[in-house]
């Protein structure tokens, strides 16, 4: 039989729970206090909270402001409280932390409610949106595997959470959370989630589009509305049941947002996907370049890294035009690459080109790698000649599909590419950038980077000259071979095919693109000037002094042409197409500007008479079919297409918008076997139409329709052909009389 406890010993009992007790709490308040002190290894300063070490996407932005695109290793990107929509912060506490605007902290009521819980078996988590900051954001490590570090881990993020309480606003906390978590598909912080899945801002997200974002934060693959579709709108509905439960949602609105599909507006964060990726890749270069010439650095010495210091790159890009533009290439370069491949229809497109089925082996990354693993030049050609599983591009999307790589060579080989530019010319801005036809594939940029042979498009130039030197277009001239002597060299006599007999004035010659009227205009102002000009107009490219650039055999970029044909749009006045207005650090500090120069580049009253010509193209000439296409306002341009049919261009211009089109292979060996589906007017000038089609049809955009203005104090150079005739009958008359 047990002896009963006496008062004696009960109160001995009850003073050594106590000392236990006490003890137990003095020493957790000591271990608390020697976390502080950071005897149990290192917590972020101030300085570290303030700024921490994460990786943020720098942001490539349109002249309205959206975003283009971003350079990132982790796609992040940071909003401020008033641009978060309260239906994501809603979502989010009630979801997380239903007293998050309660605690200092840590929720010890939740806490050991969840204790309780886990020990009977459901599992719950119980960490405070502050909790859950300080281990996305500080921790340098993983959640711990080993209990006791994961235990010494937790305590920290207690320290580090009461720490944020003590010196952040509840506002300032929950804005540091949801620029820090990971929304999966490259998407960290709720800008770049807003933007990846529904092509929003986060304070235009709705209630179902909050929630659902809210969701993935469980489980990134679990819940992804990509990958688990089901899963993530279950996950979505009951999220806000939460929010109806913690009365941040009504249940009328519950009933009309539960009936909602996801709705995504999914757009992945890679380099290759998104709008614009050539001219994000070119940008990348000339930031990078301004950088190291500027020597522009972080306050600390250390150069900027553009995927992970979250600067802002203001661009000129106008987002709604760079659409249309890839609308417009994509649209019109499907149908042409069926016409291009029937062509073809009964012929041998490789006969005689194995030279450069050869370098087009060599230039691939698949003979580059087979290099790398040292294999010989046999057992590459057996490779190559070996049925492989590929991902082949094509206008219908990528295919998977069995073939030899050297037959993925030739398909190449016989793929058209394509570019395009357009700017305004009278500040120089660019406003959309086509670089090629597909980036993923192909990432060499045909706009700035690559250069190709011009052909008609450069006869403005030598008409410049002429008009310049007095010559009226409505001067006549018979259209006749003309040989050009050239010192040191043999004769040049140009050829010409589709010629128009007999005499032209020099407006009908252009709208034609008569090669003899330009040889003879070459012949009476010379190669020197015509050269001279055109660099002048900002062609960076070799422009040598001989008279074959009166029909553009010289190479140039998109980017040049474009640059050069805004001269006539604004009034003889050369601005260097500019793209980057200003860059700016992560906290809104301007680290480079950039404001086009103009510089004259010739008279005013020749650019408006060119302009004149240009229209005529357009009108009455190789630039006809722009009015089939439904354009009828006020535009010049200008048709090109280079021997053997192998370059095709286009340039367009109006008061307000100038762009250049080229089409044509990699290789110029292979090209279109007639100028009827080969010349500019077929292969670039419909992707012009269809751009300007879309343009026009944006009020937004406020592209006017107006002419081009005349110059204020009037045009001396007699452009008007009626005029231009009854001044020369008088002219002719007057001699007669002695006059």
């Amino acid at each position: 039989m047990k002896k009963p406890l006496s008062q004696q010993d009960i109160q001995s009992y009850n003073f050594t729970l106590w000392k236990i007790l006490i003890g137990a709490i003095a020493f957790f308040a000591l271990f608390i206090v020697l976390i502080g002190y950071e005897v149990f290894g290192p917590l972020p300063s101030f300085r570290d909270i303030e700024h921490p070490k994460s990786n943020q996407a720098s942001e490539i932005v349109t002249d309205d402001g959206r975003v283009l695109g971003t350079y990132f290793v982790q796609n992040r990107s940071n909003v401020t409280y008033p641009e978060i929509s309260n239906n994501v912060l809603n979502a989010l506490i009630a979801t997380e932390d239903i007293r998050f605007k309660e605690h200092s902290g840590i929720d010890f009521k939740r806490t050991f409610t969840i204790f309780f819980y886990n020990i009977i078996g459901k599992k719950q988590g119980g960490s405070t949106i502050t909790q859950q900051l300080a281990f996305n954001l500080f921790s340098e490590e993983l959640r711990q595997r080993n209990f006791f570090k994961r235990v010494l881990q937790k305590f920290k993020e207690w320290v580090i959470a009461v720490k944020l309480e003590r010196n952040y606003t509840k506002e300032e906390i929950i804005v540091m959370y949801l620029n820090t978590v990971d929304f999966g598909n490259q998407a960290y912080g709720i800008k770049s989630a807003a933007r990846v899945y529904f092509n929003t801002t986060p304070d235009k997200l709705s209630v179902a589009q909050a929630a659902t974002l809210v969701g993935i934060l469980k489980g990134i693959t679990r819940y992804s509305p990509t990958r688990n579709p089901d899963r993530a709108l279950a996950r979505r509905n009951t999220i806000m049941g939460l929010m109806v439960r913690a009365e941040l949602l009504t249940k009328q609105e519950l009933q009309v947002e539960q009936g909602k599909p996801l709705a995504l507006v999914f757009s992945a964060a890679t380099v290759n996907d998104g709008i614009a990726p050539y001219f994000r890749a070119v940008l990348k270069n000339d930031v990078r370049r301004i950088f190291e010439e500027r020597s522009i650095t972080k306050p600390d010495g250390t150069p900027y890294d553009l995927d992970r210091d979250g600067l802002k790159i203001i661009t000129t890009i106008n987002y709604d035009m760079q659409v249309y533009a890839e609308e417009a290439q994509k649209e019109y370069m499907r149908t042409l690459q069926m016409s291009f491949i029937k062509s073809w229809k009964g012929r041998n497109p490789f006969k005689g080109k194995e030279m450069q089925i050869e370098q087009g082996v060599r230039r691939s990354d698949r003979y580059k790698s087979l290099q790398l693993e040292g294999k010989s030049d046999e057992e590459i050609k057996a490779d190559f000649d070996t049925p492989t599983k590929l991902t082949i591009f094509t206008w219908k999307g990528n295919i998977d599909t069995l073939m030899k790589p050297i037959d993925s060579v030739k398909y190449y080989k016989m793929l058209l590419r394509n570019a395009m530019m357009a700017m305004d010319p009278q500040t120089g801005f660019v406003k959309a950038w086509v670089g090629g036809i597909n980036y993923e594939h192909f990432k060499y940029d045909q706009v700035k980077m690559g250069t190709r042979q011009v052909g008609s498009t450069a006869k403005p130039f030598t008409y410049s000259v002429a008009v310049e030197n007095g010559y009226s277009p409505c001067f006549t001239v018979l259209n006749e071979p003309v040989t050009i002597e050239v010192p040191g060299s043999a004769p040049w006599t140009p050829r010409s095919s589709g010629t128009v007999p007999g005499y032209l004035t020099l407006q009908k010659g252009l709208a034609l693109s008569q090669n003899y009227i330009a040889a003879y205009l070459m012949k009476q102002v010379g190669p020197t000037a015509v050269a001279t000009l055109a660099k002048k107009m900002g062609i960076s490219s070799d422009v040598p002094a001989y008279p074959s650039i009166a029909l553009g055999s010289f190479d140039a970029s998109v980017y040049d042409m474009v640059g050069a044909y805004s001269v006539f749009a604004n009034k003889g006045i050369y601005t260097k197409p500019t793209y980057i207005l200003r860059i700016e650090d992560k906290n809104g500090v301007v680290l480079h500007r950039e404001k086009p120069i103009p510089v004259p580049a010739m008279n005013e009253e020749v650019a408006y008479v060119m302009t004149r010509m240009l229209r005529g193209v357009v009108t009455n000439g190789t630039g006809w079919r722009l009015t089939k296409y439904g354009i009828k306002t006020p535009i010049g341009g200008k048709t090109g297409t280079t021997q053997n049919n192998s370059d095709g261009w286009f340039m367009g211009i109006s008061p307000q918008l100038v762009a250049g089109v080229w089409t044509g292979c990699e290789d110029r060996a292979f090209h279109f076997t007639s100028t009827a589906q080969g010349d500019g007017a077929t292969t670039a000038l419909p992707i012009f139409a269809g751009f300007m089609k879309r343009v026009y049809a944006d009020p937004k955009l406020k592209i006017s329709k107006a002419d081009f203005e005349p110059p204020k104090n009037g045009v001396s150079i007699t452009y008007d052909c009626n005029q231009y005739q009854q001044q020369e009958q008088k002219t002719e008359l007057d001699e007669k009389l002695g006059f």
